[in-house]
């Protein structure tokens, strides 16, 4: 199959700046509400922009295709600042609209950023289990730095959420869409939408994934 083009205008550009933005407004949603650690304004936004960028940074440097685009590109650097600055600002406020918010917000960043992932993996020539990888190490990889950085192992690791879970089949659905359809769009609103829908499931009825060994 010929690689994507990676035009900067592309669709999938806009896919991957959202997810940026998304991931920075959740970042600092996150790092502005947490009981357990007492953030000043420096570590919401510094959280926030390592949740929006640490995933796709981990992505560029494994892909050995030069510098990682939010050091080349100023864009992604300063949507990730905005993005968690409006996540600094509206964290001030507590309610059930907000949650909701942060809720749809962080599955929205899951599918934006699987999809670029696996997106980037295609357009450099991979092979499907690679393209997929590169997704799920996108859309995680931001998430498990900052709780890194905040002092905790990292969640993905642990029972819970099936977050990983949701990240695998938007990046399969997307990389097997593409590859049988051969149109790009339709294959990312596809996946993106199933990913949306199946976090949002998952969080409704609680669904949740089970420790290997139970603690005695």
């Amino acid at each position: 199959m010929p690689a994507l083009p990676l035009n900067p205008s592309s669709f999938f550009s806009v896919t991957d700046v959202a997810g940026v933005f998304a991931g920075a407004m959740s970042g600092a949603l996150t790092a502005r509400r947490n009981r357990d650690y007492h953030f000043d304004f420096v570590g919401v936004l510094g959280l926030g922009v390592i949740t929006a960028l640490g995933g796709g940074i981990t992505r560029d440097i494994l892909l050995q295709h030069g510098p990682p685009l939010a050091f080349t590109n100023v864009r992604y650097l300063v949507l990730a600042l905005a993005g968690a600055l409006l996540g600094l600002l509206w964290g001030s406020a507590s309610s059930r609209r907000l949650d909701l918010l942060l809720v749809v917000i962080d599955a929205a960043a899951l599918g934006f950023f699987a999809v670029a992932g696996s997106t980037r993996a295609e357009a450099a020539g991979f092979a499907f289990l690679p393209s997929v990888l590169m997704g799920i190490v996108t859309a995680v990889g931001g998430g498990a730095l900052g709780d890194v950085f905040s002092g905790r192992s990292p969640r993905v690791f642990e029972r819970g959420e099936p977050y990983a879970l949701v990240a695998a089949i938007v990046s399969v659905l997307f990389v097997v869409c593409v590859r049988f359809s051969g149109n790009a769009q339709w294959s990312t609103l596809i996946s993106m939408a199933a990913g949306f829908t199946i976090r949002m499931l998952a969080l409704r009825f609680r669904w949740r994934t089970k420790a290997v060994r139970d603690a005695s």
